[in-house]
């Protein structure tokens, strides 16, 4: 098989086309949030709201609501009670996500277990992009699309948050709506991701492009730019492989998104030192 068939051949079915489109503007999203998470130190927050989402979508479906409606509100639940908690007791706040995002996927699993509805519990989990249909694409690019607008605006605001919230409020920002906006716009970020990487995998696809961009970025307008090209080509190639070695897609994308993740980590600790001490002796030399 040549490359020109690698890429081609996936693309003549609708399916794939619709596969490929979903899993970039996905990708873009989580992509753009994971910088933040990245420099906030919320990639367990993530990980807790993920996992909240299942009991929503079981809610969502007993009294007739859209599963998306569900998912986001017991997400921001998940998100804001745990703040609420962490205020009110001595428990630490890595401990408070621990019990609060077991305790949702618990109950989660054991409602959509004893419920009878049509949510197969394997997509919830691993996502099924190559089952996503128009509807569920045109919603996905809607709601990531906003997403991704609204943080690249409000970006410098937010990374002063992330770094020095004292800082930021003496500065006159809004530190408490900058805080909830985040926790809402990660929660609708994972509503995006659902149907294409699952509550598990979508963790992955929120925490490795930041991580790796971080390795070799000093700022954040150039570490977005890495964590959004590291995402795509992690998308691009994990949807083409999966369809030519008849595998999972999603976790095809977080296994190339995990090697791109230590290749530049070997890069950022072995092979870039290597380059400046190369280019510091031949500059000595002559």
């Amino acid at each position: 098989m040549n490359i020109v068939n690698f890429f081609v051949e996936p693309m003549q079915h609708a399916f794939m086309q619709r596969a490929l489109l979903s899993a970039i503007v996905i990708g873009v999203s989580c992509a753009v949030f994971s910088c933040l998470l990245i420099l906030k130190g919320w990639s367990l927050m993530g990980d807790a709201v993920s996992h909240a989402v299942l009991p929503g979508l079981g809610l969502a479906y007993i009294v007739g609501a859209p599963p998306g409606v569900g998912a986001f509100a017991a997400g921001l639940f998940c998100a804001v009670g745990t703040g609420f908690i962490q205020e009110n007791s001595r428990v630490k706040e890595d401990a408070v996500l621990g019990i609060v995002f077991s305790g949702m996927f618990a109950l989660g699993l054991v409602m959509l277990t004893k419920i009878e509805t049509d949510i197969h519990l394997m997509h919830v989990l691993f996502g099924n992009i190559l089952g996503t249909s128009s509807a569920d694409l045109i919603e996905s690019c809607i709601i990531a699309f906003t997403c991704s607008i609204i943080i690249l605006i409000k970006r410098r605001d937010f990374v002063l948050y992330c770094f020095d919230p004292v800082q930021a409020r003496v500065s006159g920002q809004p530190v408490r709506l900058l805080h909830f906006g985040l926790l809402a716009l990660l929660s609708l970020t994972i509503v995006s991701a659902l149907k294409t990487a699952g509550i598990i995998l979508v963790v992955a696809m929120l925490i490795a492009p930041g991580a790796s961009s971080f390795l070799i970025c000093r700022s954040f307008d150039r570490m977005l730019v890495i964590a959004i090209l590291v995402s795509v080509i992690s998308c691009v190639t994990g949807t083409l492989m999966s369809y030519h070695l008849d595998v999972d897609t999603a976790p095809c994308i977080v296994v190339i998104q995990a090697l791109i993740f230590v290749a530049l980590a070997f890069y950022a600790k072995i092979g870039r030192p290597f380059l400046k001490e190369g280019k510091t002796q031949g500059t000595c030399s002559r």
